[in-house]
């Protein structure tokens, strides 16, 4: 026999069974595998076979084709039929071609070897049969593995994208109930405002609705110049906060025109803006609104105070706030001893162009104001009773009590508690309200 190079085995050992009749042959093939590592099982026939084919797990079978009773054809097949993974191989002579086709056709051999043998030929041809069946079993497993990983990655994509979509959903709601939350904390941040500004006039009666109507020009006349969102809010909050320096003064002061009175008067007047900018320090909300109410004063030119700055070194909206403050006090008849008409108060500021008052937003204002005292975009408004209201409703004025107090800003939200409240006082009172609400649309 040949030299045969002996196989190196690292994994479990592959388990062979050999059948054949003779003795000698099954000796001989056991003396060649047994030192390959393999374990070998033996068989002198095919019942014998089968028998140890259901209670021993076996890799590979070698069968002769010539045996009594059960040839290896019959044996391969019934094999095959049992343990379909097991490879099979026979032995058979040279004369046996018939059979041989058979086995092959029926027992679906992996190959069948003639006798006699070579050795090493075997040898070759049993480890790569070995091999063979280790490379179709890792690519089953392989498969399956890929296939079981395809289907938990489908699955984890799928809880993923689920669980995106609800991750999603549950920001969106939060981010709905932030924006909803800011936009009553602005309301009532706005609210806050102007109930202030209502107290400040309360110090000076003839000042009654002063700083809604500059608030309400302002706040149009910031929008068209171009102002952002913020600095126009500024601009609004800070021209119903404009006399906010004044409460420190007299209401001999309070109650004189500027025009009439005297140097040392004037100065104690014109201190005003500073005390305002330091009464609404300590408000980081209120600082953009504070710088205006301190610039409002200021002349374009660099004649007016406290800072004496000029041209567009004075604050937009400062420079906003001293057209439409101006303009209102003519009308008031808060800077000269008797009211003015429009035409007459538009001709006043007129002729400080360019020296009080910076050109282009005297210009704007002109453009959009005209000769009316406060001309604002038309809106969809009803007027209506307290009985005659509905929660969620808004207000599209400003709602003042008997003595023009403001009770409730322009767009705040009716509730059912504030209607109530609305019926109660004028019950106590003995009057009715007429409060303007916005048309509501019904789709």
């Amino acid at each position: 026999m040949s030299d045969v190079i002996a196989e190196t085995v690292t994994e479990t050992p592959a388990t062979l069974l050999f059948v054949d009749d003779e003795a000698n042959i099954l000796s001989s093939l056991r003396r060649l595998f047994r030192p390959q590592g393999y374990r070998i099982l033996i068989a002198e026939g095919g019942a014998q076979g089968l028998e140890i084919m259901a209670q021993e797990h076996v890799d590979l079978v070698v069968s002769d084709m010539r045996m009594p009773e059960m040839n290896g054809a019959q044996f391969l097949e019934k094999v095959r039929g049992g343990w379909p993974d097991t490879v099979r191989i026979l032995l058979t002579g040279y004369a046996e071609i018939e059979a041989t086709i058979d086995a092959i056709n029926k027992g679906q051999i992996y190959r069948y070897i003639s006798k006699p043998w070579d050795d090493n030929d075997i040898v070759l041809i049993i480890r790569h049969a070995l091999q063979q069946k280790r490379l179709e079993r890792e690519k089953l497993r392989l498969e399956e593995l890929t296939n079981r990983q395809n289907k938990e990655l489908t699955d984890l994509n799928a809880n993923l994208e689920a669980r995106v979509l609800a991750r999603t959903s549950e920001l969106k709601q939060t981010l709905q109930s932030l924006e909803a939350a800011n936009d009553k904390q602005k309301k009532s941040f706005i609210m806050s405002v102007r109930v202030f500004a209502n107290l400040i006039e309360m110090r000076n009666p003839k000042n009654k609705g002063h700083s809604r109507r500059v608030g309400d020009m302002a706040r149009v006349l910031a929008e068209k110049m171009g102002m952002s969102a913020l600095e126009a809010q500024d601009t609004f909050i800070a021209a119903l906060l404009l006399d906010v320096g004044t409460l420190g003064l007299s209401d001999h002061l309070l109650g004189k025109p500027f025009q009439t009175l005297n140097t040392e008067e004037r100065e104690k007047v014109s201190q005003s803006p500073v005390r305002g900018e330091m009464a609404l320090m300590a408000l980081e909300p209120l600082q953009g609104t504070a710088k205006l109410i301190r610039s409002h004063c200021e002349h374009f030119n660099g004649g007016g105070y406290p800072d004496r700055i000029f041209g567009k070194a004075i604050p937009l909206g400062a420079r906003i706030l001293a057209v439409v403050n101006d303009y209102d006090l003519l009308l008031m008849g808060s800077e000269y001893a008797k009211p003015l008409t429009s035409e007459e108060a538009l001709s006043a500021i007129q002729a400080s162009k360019g020296k009080r008052y910076d050109p282009e937003v005297l210009d704007a204002f002109v453009r959009q104001f005209a000769l009316e005292s406060v001309v604002l975009a038309p809106v969809n408004e009803v007027a209506l009773h307290s009985r005659q209201l509905e929660s969620g409703m808004i207000l599209s004025q400003d709602l003042a009590g008997q003595n023009g107090d403001l009770l409730l800003s322009k767009g705040h939200e009716l509730s059912e508690q504030i209607i109530g409240r609305l019926r109660g006082y004028e019950q106590m009172g003995k009057f009715q309200f007429t409060i303007y609400t916005y048309v509501q649309v019904v789709e």
